[in-house]
């Protein structure tokens, strides 16, 4: 590879890094060409990037991200590495639980080999905990939901008898004074 090729390959991923806010690396080798093409159809339909990389320009590229010190993936920089970049922080975690549900043995691909999700690190054996992280979305809708419950109880309340007795309640205090 020449070495105007190697340097526009790290500025794109230099940009990408930049770009998406979460991102998984991945092992993918053991995957045939059928189950790759799949692969790459459910990242297409779950708005999840996947980019196949060289380990060394990778590590470039991570080296060129100001603020951000990516050191503590260097260690998983081994192997075949496919980088999966997301702005949904548990979408590829989903994604890959999904594809590996009906596989057997020991060779269960893809394989999570690292992550930068919402700015900690995590390694393989943190799948799980990832797959379960709520997105930015499902958290507000929780606060949304949250900050109406009260209100909707005092809704419900009015508009049931009980909105005669808190009346009465009301007016009884409003007499007292």
């Amino acid at each position: 590879m020449k070495k105007e090729d190697k340097g526009r390959i790290i500025n794109e991923l230099t940009e990408q890094l930049k770009q998406y806010p979460h991102f998984y690396l991945t092992d993918i080798e053991a995957l045939n060409a059928e189950k790759t093409s799949k692969l790459r159809r459910e990242c297409f339909k779950r708005e999840v990037k996947l980019v196949m990389v060289k380990n060394t320009l990778l590590k470039k590229a991570m080296d060129n991200v100001e603020g951000t010190d990516y050191s503590e993936l260097y260690s998983v920089l081994k192997g075949n590495t496919a980088i999966m970049f997301t702005g949904t922080a548990n979408t590829p975690a989903r994604l890959i639980k999904d594809f590996t549900k009906d596989v057997k043995g020991d060779v269960v691909k893809p394989k999570l080999k690292g992550a930068y999700v919402q700015e900690g690190f995590y390694t393989e054996h943190d799948l799980e905990v990832l797959a379960t992280i709520k997105s930015r979305d499902e958290l507000i809708g929780d606060v949304i939901g949250l900050l109406q419950s009260p209100m909707k109880n005092l809704v419900s309340a009015l508009q049931s008898n009980g909105g005669q007795k808190i009346h009465g309640i009301l007016k009884a205090l409003e007499e007292r004074k």
